[in-house]
């Protein structure tokens, strides 16, 4: 069972849904559960409030700490329905074991997150292109300075009313001199320290124009592997071709999703090796035809520049284009507009 500590006024009133800046705004409630002693505890769902943890917090010295990203999007009818949460649970535990972490159980992520979410339903935004973004989140909660692993953790979860994460045109640079992960690293995991570590080249991206980086491999940047925090998709002479999953690549569900939805379109789709030559040759030569990123804060993400070495390469983007018909299909599904075929959705 979840133990529940209700808000005794709620926020959602002096909340402006019309203004609302990425993860900024918080729901009325969190989820809470602290690993001591061996074992996981209570879970406890409370108002959302600041924590009170020592300087000495182990997850501040150390960054043993994993987060997931997910979604609940309000129904055509009305209702509110999760967007594949299991998936976010299994990889949630993924991170945890690379990071020497305790599993989050089932029922704690499942039924804490689906109490969450249905205590604070009415932060779940009613307007076309909104969402409530979640964020479950896992880390070293003891207090001691010594290069090891933590004795205790805590799993949380808080949510946000969002819009889109994007806006206007995406432009990306590739990136050859830093990398985001590396092989034997922790490229696969949603580690915190893997999105802290691309702060810094990113933003020297943005000084020259850009919006975000295309990541490239560790060893000599001939292969791309993602788009900033997303990964990435081309099409290139009518066919889909997409970096395969490996220790330095996450697997994203809207990357899954986004697959299935194609293949089950009959659109011809690889998944294999794609050099940062080919890219720059069908740019070069009219064959790249699209370019998009794709993640849970921005869904679908379509790319209008490529820049690379001082060349800046433009790449169609139609509102026709497979990009757009992929995130309107996503969004009916979420939404409930049409029949969720695959079973994604968890109706609340």
């Amino acid at each position: 069972m979840i133990e529940i500590r209700k808000i005794e006024s709620s926020r959602l009133p002096s909340t402006d849904f019309s203004a609302l800046e990425f993860g900024k705004a918080f729901s009325d409630h969190m989820l809470i559960c602290e690993f001591k002693n061996g074992q996981w505890g209570q879970a406890t769902i409370l108002p959302y409030q600041d924590l009170n943890y020592p300087l000495s917090l182990h997850a501040l010295h150390y960054g043993q700490a994993a987060f997931e990203g997910m979604k609940a999007y309000r129904q055509i009818d009305g209702g509110i329905a999760l967007f594949r949460p299991e998936m976010n649970y299994e990889r949630l535990n993924r991170s945890a074991v690379r990071l020497a972490m305790p599993e989050v159980p089932k029922e704690v992520f499942m039924e804490g997150l689906k109490s969450l979410i249905d205590i604070d339903r009415e932060w779940v935004p009613k307007e076309e292109g909104m969402s409530l973004y979640i964020r479950p989140f896992l880390f070293s909660s003891s207090s001691f300075i010594a290069a090891r692993p933590s004795e205790s953790y805590t799993f949380a979860i808080i949510t946000s009313p969002v819009g889109p994460y994007y806006t206007g045109n995406v432009k990306v640079k590739i990136e050859e001199q830093y990398t985001r992960s590396a092989a034997g690293g922790i490229g696969f995991t949603k580690a915190a320290g893997n999105y802290g570590g691309a702060f810094y080249p990113t933003r020297k991206a943005v000084e020259k124009g850009y919006t975000q980086i295309i990541w490239t491999d560790h060893k000599d940047h001939r292969l791309i592997e993602e788009s900033g925090t997303m990964n990435i998709m081309f099409r290139i002479g009518g066919t889909m071709r997409t970096p395969p999953l490996s220790e330095r690549i996450l697997a994203g569900i809207t990357r899954d999703s986004i697959l299935t939805l194609l293949r089950s379109w009959g659109e011809i789709v690889e998944e294999r090796p794609i050099t940062v030559d080919e890219v720059v040759y069908a740019a070069e030569n009219n064959y790249l035809e699209e370019a998009f990123g794709m993640g849970t804060a921005a869904v679908v993400s379509p790319i209008s520049t490529i820049g690379f070495r001082e060349r800046d390469f433009e790449v169609p983007n139609s509102s026709e284009g497979i990009a757009m018909k992929i995130k309107n299909a996503l969004n009916e599904i979420r939404t409930g507009k049409v029949a969720d075929k695959n079973g994604w959705m968890l109706r609340l």
